[in-house]
């Protein structure tokens, strides 16, 4: 039976998500805001701190009196009730990360995971999920037809992991070559206790303080149910903030899989040439070609992007400088590896859009190829580069790294298609262009 059959069903409603809030906790402090139920405690609400130990969660109520000892409690929300977590980090290990407290819609969930800590979840409905991850991604004053198509990719992305997690489709979380080459990449497999984190791993989900708008309340409510669809299947419709000009290849930032949606596209009305050659990598990324991502309207920007992205200003084109000493502390200390003295970085496998897939790291002491590409962000910077669309140039002992765009550069560009969005294109318009040979159906 397809993904789509399987939802078609009629007594198949919307299925629920667990979307995993933080991990690897010692402490968790938050409130029950309202009436939940658990199991054994019957009612319960206020203020809370749990703590692990001898791989049981120990569940204190505001007045620091022990109520639960369990390695998993579950609070089911009775109707109109929230609960809030203190201190919940955004943008965990990327430039811009940050804590918030924030509250939730739905039930909760604490376990102990296989390291002995806490993980919280939150259960909740497909269709409530995805206004906070609408609101959440981009600003919520987006043109329509760009929350739209969002949240068409969104949900069409989240249904295509049940699928896999049910078998339709196995992908390995990592590949890890011994010996002189470090390939890995990372899945939204590698959740083993819920579906999918609240973080850029998988989409941002910030809880109900993002999802009072009227705007995305409509974005959701006229394309209920609607996902990507390609030869019956639903699609893993993948995205990132800027593709730079042209989108790239799944191969390039996953497992060595030609999937026929996802291939590359110029971000522009007209089309760009692949890049098969580091002169053309060169001459592309120290260029300034019209891409509808290469947006320079400081109003329409503050319209389309949250807060937390506005601080970060370049990012169509970028620039990074290290001093050879400060790159080579940052490598040995993301990789493990003492490279000795640094001597230099060569890109080995481009895709089409500029991102580097395999990277020479030579030195004194020691030199490998490190790929795919979110891995040569990490290795490279102390957050992450914004992309491995990069080229290097050595000037004395510094190391100067010009690149291009925000994110691996798959699938859907969302600053590009607001943009389209803002000049007048559908939302079946814009996931058309970002997909190609898809369909747009309804399936539950």
């Amino acid at each position: 039976m397809s993904s789509e059959q399987r939802f078609r069903d009629p007594m198949h409603d919307q299925p629920k998500v667990t979307i995993g809030i933080m991990d690897q906790e010692a402490e968790v402090v938050g409130s029950l805001n309202g009436n939940f139920i658990e199991d054994t405690a019957g009612p319960i609400s206020g203020g809370f701190c749990v703590n692990a130990e001898m791989g049981k969660i120990i569940f204190k109520d505001q007045s620091h009196r022990e109520i639960l000892q369990k390695p998993i409690l579950r609070f089911i929300a009775q109707k109109g009730s929230t609960f809030t977590l203190c201190q919940v980090k955004l943008g965990k290990h990327f430039h811009w990360e940050t804590e918030e407290d924030q509250t939730f819609q739905g039930d909760l969930i604490l376990k102990i995971n296989k390291e002995g800590k806490i993980t919280i979840i939150n259960e909740i409905p497909v269709e409530d999920y995805l206004k906070s991850v609408i609101s959440s991604e981009m600003n919520p004053s987006s043109p329509m037809e760009f929350l739209k198509a969002h949240t068409i990719l969104s949900r069409s992305w989240l249904l295509s992991v049940f699928d896999r997690r049910q078998g339709s489709e196995k992908r390995p979380k990592e590949n890890i070559s011994k010996g002189e080459e470090i390939i890995r990449w990372y899945e939204r497999e590698d959740h083993d206790l819920f579906d999918v984190c609240a973080g850029d791993h998988c989409q941002r989900y910030r809880g109900i303080l993002k999802t009072s708008r009227k705007e995305v309340e409509k974005a959701v409510k006229e394309t209920y149910g609607q996902v990507l669809t390609y030869e019956d299947e639903i699609c893993d419709a993948r995205f990132s903030k800027v593709c730079g000009g042209i989108t790239e290849e799944f191969h390039t930032a996953w497992d060595d899989k030609k999937v026929p949606y996802l291939t590359s596209t110029s971000d522009a009305p007209t089309s760009y040439p692949r890049i098969r050659t580091e002169k053309e990598a060169v001459a592309w990324i120290f260029s300034s070609p019209k891409a509808y991502c290469n947006i320079k309207d400081e109003g329409l920007l503050k319209n389309i992007l949250l807060d937390v992205d506005l601080e970060t200003r370049d990012f169509f084109r970028w620039r990074v400088e290290y001093s050879r000493g400060e790159l080579e502390e940052i490598i040995k200390e993301k990789s493990g590896i003492d490279f000795g003295r640094l001597l230099n970085i060569l890109p080995i496998q481009r895709g089409p859009s500029g991102r580097i897939s395999k990277l020479k790291i030579l030195g004194s002491s020691k030199s490998m190829m490190v790929g795919k590409e979110l891995e040569i962000r990490r290795w490279l910077s102390r957050s992450h580069l914004y992309s491995s669309a990069f080229i290097v140039t050595m000037e004395k002992d510094r190391f100067i790294l010009n690149g291009a765009g925000w994110g691996h550069g798959v699938g859907l560009c969302q600053m590009g298609a607001a943009f389209m969005a803002h000049l007048g294109f559908s939302a079946d318009e814009i996931l058309k262009h970002y997909f190609r040979g898809i369909e747009i159906k309804k399936i539950y």
